[in-house]
């Protein structure tokens, strides 16, 4: 017999709520394992890539840049949606472009993982980028954006001093902390 906690819950109705070019909101009437039903609220912004940049084995570039909704300027990696049809590793060079100006002769995916489990539909694709080349493509005309090269001791020490607070990046330069000690 299947546990109730295994038990997938039930879609019985889906009412969009809202919806821009970067996510969707919609009003789900689900049936729970034990019959009973209830009204689950789900935000959707589909696959994300955070990508790590490493100019050299021992200096990663990091972004700064203000974030409307935590009401300042962050310390991070780039980041950005995945668009539709793009390959996860397309995604990811596309944004680095964007946001740092490069192009990896490498990526290593490191992690995939949800980025919230219970109202979130969101799952992050990790990559570590090596062997950057320089481009010159305008930025995105949305973000405002201080690039830096950091050594990455710094970098791990900012995540574990807790001045790096995007989840995304505490991941990726906790990983990449783990896979340089061996």
């Amino acid at each position: 017999m299947t546990k109730l906690s295994e038990t997938p819950w039930k879609t019985l109705s889906t009412k969009p709520i809202y919806q821009n070019r970067w996510l969707s909101l919609r009003e789900d009437l689900v049936e729970m394992p034990d019959g009973r039903t209830t009204i689950y609220g789900v935000v959707s912004c589909g696959n994300c890539v955070g990508i790590l940049p490493f100019l050299d084995p021992d200096t990663v570039l990091l972004i700064r840049q203000y974030r409307y909704v935590a009401g300042r300027p962050t310390w991070e990696m780039p980041t950005g949606g995945v668009h539709a049809g793009e390959s996860l590793e397309d995604a990811a060079q596309r944004e680095l472009g964007e946001e740092i100006g490069y192009r990896a002769g490498r990526l290593t995916r490191v992690s995939t993982y949800h980025t919230s489990k219970s109202i979130l539909e969101e799952t992050a694709h990790l990559f570590l980028a090596e062997g950057l080349t320089r481009l010159s493509l305008p930025p995105d005309d949305t973000e405002f954006i201080e690039v830096r090269p950091f050594p990455f001791q710094e970098a791990l020490r900012m995540v574990l001093a807790g001045e790096v607070l995007d989840g995304m990046t505490i991941i990726a330069v906790l990983l990449a902390a783990r896979r340089r000690a061996g």
